[in-house]
């Protein structure tokens, strides 16, 4: 397998004990490439990084981890992305801390395409999973390329979604490229790597740690030219990534939703914070100065929201409304005896209209 012939360096760069991207990026800017980072003296390297880093450097990496990254590029879907690189995601250029190299598995001129972050929280409504796809969906199709966790939830629906589209999904993971995290997301993982992308910044064999997530995210906004954030409780995760994204430069949004679901709450404070109300495919496009679809696919979801089944089963879904409601409740709106509502809502839920969530309550899926 051929790969650049500086790429040995960057990895041993990338492997040494304690040495973080700002201070490779500083030893880079002072000494010009890995190699002569490596044939520095430890006083040329101590100017620049504390002496037990410039004694790391000097001892340099672990053989055995090379040896296992340059095997893993045999794969000649796999690649190591440097910022000397002239395709390195562009957009990671504008952060305040891009990573000075990046593991990648799949379609590499994805990595130059305009894309748009989908996030929001791992236990989602089936509502809010239903937007996820389908706003992704749209977008892809608009030619925006989805870029997500790989976490369960909303991330996993934006990634189906943007892959069903034609400009396709890049996951951005917080574990090696070697490690599928969560398992459950294999078959989703297996299907990135061959139709769209999976990048990590974090080394071969890195296991998922709680902190390695936080800081993914930076480049999941970083990659985008905005940031759209579906479900979120007022302390997800997803909050993170769209103060990063708002730190970055990028354009935050957010899809609205009850005003009695803790899933929304997060979307309603970060619109109250000026964040972009977005109703509809064309609400995105509009905030990114992108242009409109032109296949007409998807392109207004308030239609699609507000358009009610022609089903005998409607004026139940009337009752439902958007909120989780319980069966009780609808026996008081529409009048009917609960064995008839519960024949309706069994149907409705084998057609896919509805859902039911636990505590015996059910949502309207659109």
């Amino acid at each position: 397998m051929k790969y650049a012939p500086d790429i040995e360096s960057w990895l041993h760069l990338n492997l040494i004990d304690g040495l973080g991207g700002e201070s490779i990026r500083r030893l880079l800017i002072a000494f010009g490439e890995p190699a002569a980072i490596f044939s520095a003296t430890t006083t040329a390297l101590e100017r620049i990084v504390k002496p037990p880093i410039a004694k790391h450097i000097k001892q340099g990496a672990d053989g055995n981890k090379i040896a296992a990254a340059l095997k893993w590029l045999e794969d000649p879907t796999n690649a190591i992305i440097t910022l000397a690189d002239l395709d390195y995601p562009a957009q990671l250029l504008n952060i305040a801390d891009p990573p000075p190299l990046l593991y990648f598995k799949g379609r590499r001129e994805l990595l130059q395409e305009l894309a748009l972050a989908v996030v929001g929280s791992r236990n989602a409504t089936p509502q809010g999973l239903s937007n996820a796809e389908a706003f992704s969906e749209a977008a892809s199709n608009a030619g925006l390329c989805i870029i997500s966790g790989m976490a369960l939830g909303i991330d996993t629906a934006a990634h189906q979604g943007g892959l069903r589209g034609v400009a396709a999904s890049i996951a951005v993971v917080g574990t090696g490229l070697d490690i599928v995290y969560p398992a459950k997301n294999h078959p989703l993982a297996h299907k990135l790597a061959k139709e769209g992308a999976l990048i990590s910044e974090f080394p071969l064999g890195t296991p998922a740690i709680g902190r390695n997530f936080p800081r993914r995210n930076r480049i999941i906004s970083g990659m985008s030219q905005g940031c759209l954030v579906v479900e979120a409780a007022l302390r997800s995760g997803s909050l993170i990534t769209a103060r990063q994204a708002l730190d970055q430069g990028r354009e935050v949004m957010a899809i609205p939703g009850s005003i009695h679901s803790p899933l929304s709450k997060g979307c309603h404070a970060l619109i109250k914070q000026g964040a972009k109300l977005v109703e509809n495919t064309q609400d995105i496009l509009d905030e990114l100065s992108c242009l409109p679809l032109s296949n007409g696919k998807n392109n207004n979801q308030r239609e699609e929201f507000t358009t009610e089944q022609s089903t005998e089963n409607t004026v139940l879904l009337k009752h439902l409304g958007y909120d989780a409601v319980d069966i009780d409740t609808l026996c008081a709106r529409s009048g009917l005896t609960a064995e008839v509502v519960s024949a309706m809502l069994l149907t409705l839920e084998l057609d896919g209209q509805i859902s039911s969530l636990p505590g015996g309550c059910y949502q309207r899926i659109q």
